[in-house]
Formats: C-alpha cells, structure tokens, sequence
C-alpha cells in the first residue's frame, strides 16, 4: 500500500495519477476531505495534527509520501507544519514504511548561487526558518536509519490545475483573465520553475526506486531558464495576448504587505526576485536519464488547451 499524507493539491493528484501508472491500484489518499482520483483509490479522513489519527491512517503502508500544504500564512506554518511533520515520520517509523518528503527551496540562500543537493541552508524569514527545522528533521531520521527516508525537493511550481503558486497567479491567470501580468521586483533575472506533473512524475520515480533513499534530491527541471520577461511572452503568444507586463518594484510590494496578504507573504521571498534562481536537477536526470521534461513552451501551450476545454 502506498499512501499520500496532504492528498488533495495539485502535487498530491498528479502523484496519484502517476501512481496509478506506474505501480497499479494499491493507494490510500489522506486529507482532512480526501477525494479520489481513481475509483479504486482508498480514502482516509485524517488530521496530520493528530498524532493518533495519522498513525491510523499510515496503518499497513510500505511507502509514505508527504506532500501536505498550508496556506501561505507565517504563523500557520510555524503552529502547524513541524508537527504535521513530526507525526508523519512517528507514523511511517512505527510502520516500518518508507518515507518520501516532498520539500521546497525557502530555507536555501536568496542570492544567485547555483542551487544543487549541497547548497546550505540559510533561510531568509519566517517561512524559510519552518522549512529548514522541517529539513532537518527529516535528514535526521535519514541519519537514525530505521526506515528509508528520502527528500525530493522542488523549486517554484507553474502549472495546470490548481496549481498554486506566486508565476501563476501573477502571471498565467492575469493572462488568462485578460490582465496584464505583474512581475515582482525584477524581469530581467533568469527564473527556475517546475511543472507541477514533472514534479509529481519525478516524486514517483524516487519513491520506486531503492537506490534514491538516503539522499536529497532535485526534482527535474528545464534547463532553459527564461527570464520573467521572455516568460511573459511566451505566455502571452500561447493565450494570444499582448506581450506587455508590469514590474512591481520591492518597495511597492513591502508597503503593500500592508495591507494586502498575498502581497505580505511575498516579502521575504522578494530577495529570490532581485537574482538569478539557478535550481539544478543534473543528479536526477544522471539517475533517471530516460525522464522527460516539459518545457516552458510545452507547459504553456498544455495550460491554454486546459483553459479552452475548462477541465
């Protein structure tokens, strides 16, 4: 049995779809309101809080994937995700199951250095802080070696669905509500995003392969990196727009921060928009060189035709 604890983000759904592929029917999807993305998918209500409802729901489990997400809000991630976290590894521990942690780039340097499996952590505010102690928790239970424990870590998503992330709301649904897309701090900056399915495909893969626990690993990315700016125009050729975007300057957005709560949490990432964010998976695709990337202009065209049917 494979479960994943978070079910119900765009991470969470696109796993168990390639789940389904690539290892048959057996999965349980746990949330507080799971749903089903297959009919043969067993769901479980649970709450991650709960240290006895999550190991209830991590029962008879060979592989635990975590994926749980929170709102964007500081103080909900300090008060929840460290023991959302700390139950998961209790539970799989005490099931004797392995665990894949889905994780973030918050708590590495927000500067222009190259981003690979041994950047150090140096978190910049309160939500970097959260997923460093989160980090090392679970690379201390790799070091205690009583289950296989792996992380696969993801740059910023873009992608189909409900993808939740800072280029798709700025950028991609501006677009496709007829806006003009808004830019933070900078356009001229090379960017690293992941499709959310790549990422979700790439999970999948560590999970089911023995080799990759023990490790971190960069989930895959397109090396192409654009620019904000030359992102703006492929997107905007893919929903026939205009290419023209407005950029946000830092001191627009922290007075923002305000009043406006989107704009408040994007403050303390507002330095990762001033660099170049070079996120590099060469490890994966040494390990998996069969794995296809999407690229930005296939990623794009796949959200326009997703707009036009309306799935």
């Amino acid at each position: 049995m494979r479960t994943i604890l978070g079910a119900g983000g765009q991470i969470a759904v696109e796993l168990a779809k390639e789940l389904h592929r690539a290892s048959g029917p057996e999965l349980r999807l746990v949330s507080r309101k799971p749903r089903r993305v297959e009919d043969t998918d067993e769901v479980a209500s649970a709450d991650l809080l709960d240290a006895r409802q999550t190991r209830a729901a991590v029962a008879g489990s060979d592989i635990v994937y975590f994926t749980a997400g929170l709102p964007a809000d500081t103080e909900l991630w300090e008060a929840r995700f460290p023991a959302m976290l700390r139950n998961a590894l209790d539970a799989a521990r005490a099931e004797g199951a392995k665990f894949a942690y889905f994780d973030n780039t918050y708590m590495y340097p927000q500067d222009d250095r190259v981003q690979d499996e041994q950047t150090p952590f140096e978190p910049v505010g309160r939500k970097g802080v959260v997923r460093a102690r989160m980090a090392e928790m679970v690379l201390a239970e790799m070091d205690r070696g009583d289950i296989p424990v792996l992380i696969a870590r993801a740059p910023e998503f873009y992608g189909p669905g409900r993808t939740q992330g800072f280029t798709n709301a700025l950028v991609i649904d501006r677009l496709r509500a007829g806006k003009t897309p808004l830019v933070p701090v900078r356009d001229d900056r090379l960017r690293t995003l992941i499709w959310t399915p790549d990422a979700s495909r790439g999970l999948a893969a560590l999970g089911n392969a023995p080799d990759a626990y023990g490790q971190t690993w960069h989930l895959p990315v397109d090396d192409d990196r654009p620019t904000y700016r030359e992102l703006v125009a492929m997107a905007a050729e893919a929903f026939g727009r205009e290419p023209r975007h407005r950029v946000i300057p830092r001191w627009l957005l922290r007075a923002a921060g305000g009043v406006n709560a989107q704009a408040r949490e994007i403050r303390e990432l507002l330095p990762r928009y001033a660099s170049d964010s070079i996120f590099d998976s060469a490890k994966f695709r040494s390990r998996f060189p069969d794995f296809r990337v999407t690229s930005y202009r296939e990623g794009l065209d796949l959200i326009r035709a997703e707009s036009r049917t309306g799935s």
